[in-house]
């Protein structure tokens, strides 16, 4: 098992545990730092980021805007932006996070686009979803939500020449907790290598509101159970796959969870497949 925990440890980029302030400062330094040599690279002056009221965007988000605004106060551009977007299918139940999170980052723009009625339209259309079961329906049209959200981050993106930000991290990789091309599409992700405890670390160390720095975890995909906790999804806790990525002891089945979800969400961390 360590040998697995190390591989796939290495895979991912995960970084060595943070022990105290100096080193979550020297951490959100570095992410800001990559931040900024992707926007120098790619020539583009905007960041999009769709903001969902947890702690992943939340702290993405606070990242984005600490390195738009270190460049403008360097003089390298008063056009230099952070744009955060507000993604609700319909009326989204944890509503007043969500504005809490937009609140707390103070991004540059916001917007709000309701994706309910391109998911119901496309629904609507697409006869392989007939004759599903509910349950099976809603995970299909879950996924939908997901590209769909990207879709909309694209489209202001490429309306004003940015580039879009995405929030996958180590403890979401490993599981494959995250929609294929779609909040897995993205162009930088800035809190890649870090594990969940780490990701809280961060945000609170950047100033983001308590109750959001220490939410459940849900990706709210399912009408059918809106709200459901990530960890329910996982059959492990986040506490536990930290400690898997960190190499730590963990119980054998909580092992064996984790190795064999990995391997089987493989093809999701792959580019596509060439002959």
């Amino acid at each position: 098992m360590q040998s697995r925990q190390q591989e796939i440890a290495t895979a991912l980029g995960v970084r060595d545990p943070m022990e105290n302030e100096t080193a979550v400062a020297a951490e959100i330094a570095r992410r800001v730092a990559f931040i900024q040599d992707c926007l120098r690279q790619s020539g583009m002056k905007t960041l999009v980021l769709g903001i969902s009221g947890g702690v992943d965007s939340t702290t993405a988000g606070l990242l984005c805007q600490r390195a738009v605004r270190a460049l403008r106060e360097a003089g390298e551009g008063d056009d230099y932006r952070f744009i955060a977007v507000r993604l609700p299918y319909l009326l989204q139940h944890d509503e007043e996070e969500a504005a809490l999170a937009v609140a707390s980052i103070a991004p540059d723009e916001s917007h709000t686009v309701n994706i309910a009625p391109s998911v119901q339209a496309l629904a609507g259309e697409v006869e392989a979803l007939q004759g599903l079961s509910s349950a099976a329906r809603d995970f299909a049209l879950g996924n939908t939500k997901a590209r769909i959200r990207m879709v909309a981050q694209y489209t202001i993106a490429n309306a004003r020449q940015g580039l879009v930000v995405g929030t996958d991290h180590a403890a979401e990789a490993v599981m494959g907790f995250f929609t294929k091309f779609g909040d897995g599409a993205c162009d930088l992700t800035p809190l890649a290598g870090l594990v969940k405890g780490q990701v809280r670390q961060l945000a609170d160390a950047l100033g983001a509101p308590q109750q959001l720095v220490h939410k459940v975890p849900t990706a709210d995909l399912e009408e059918l159970a809106p709200g459901k906790p990530d960890e329910e999804a996982h059959g492990v806790s986040y506490q536990d796959i930290d400690a898997f990525l960190l190499g730590r002891p963990v119980d054998p089945e909580v092992a064996r969870i984790i190795i064999d979800t990995y391997d089987r969400t493989a093809h999701k961390r792959q580019q596509p497949k060439e002959p």
